[in-house]
């Protein structure tokens, strides 16, 4: 919203004279500029999970896990084992999943 900074400011007492009934106007009047969306046209944008990349390929060159690393069996990423929480009988735990 544009500032008028050489507009004539009100004082603590014109503030106060402000009726609620203008003050309610006011809030009616700023409802009333939203604009309705209609939602097929926004969804029309947006691309679902399980659409069809068969056409698509690959790009990422894929790294075999390190020696200094480990999964994580609860989130199963690959972390270095600086992360490791717990070595348990379930298995490695990176901290971020311990805590």
């Amino acid at each position: 919203m544009a500032t008028d900074y050489d507009a004539p400011r009100k004082t603590d007492d014109e503030l106060s004279e402000d009726s609620i009934e203008e003050l309610k106007s006011r809030r009616v009047d700023k409802n009333s500029s939203n604009v309705d969306v209609d939602e097929t046209e926004m969804a029309e944008g947006f691309e679902l999970p399980g659409a069809d990349l068969s056409g698509e390929e690959m790009s990422v060159r894929v790294i075999p896990r390190q020696a200094d690393e480990f999964t994580c069996t609860r989130c199963f990423l690959v972390h270095h084992h600086s992360q490791l929480a717990s070595d348990g009988p379930g298995g490695p735990v990176c901290r971020e999943c311990a805590a």
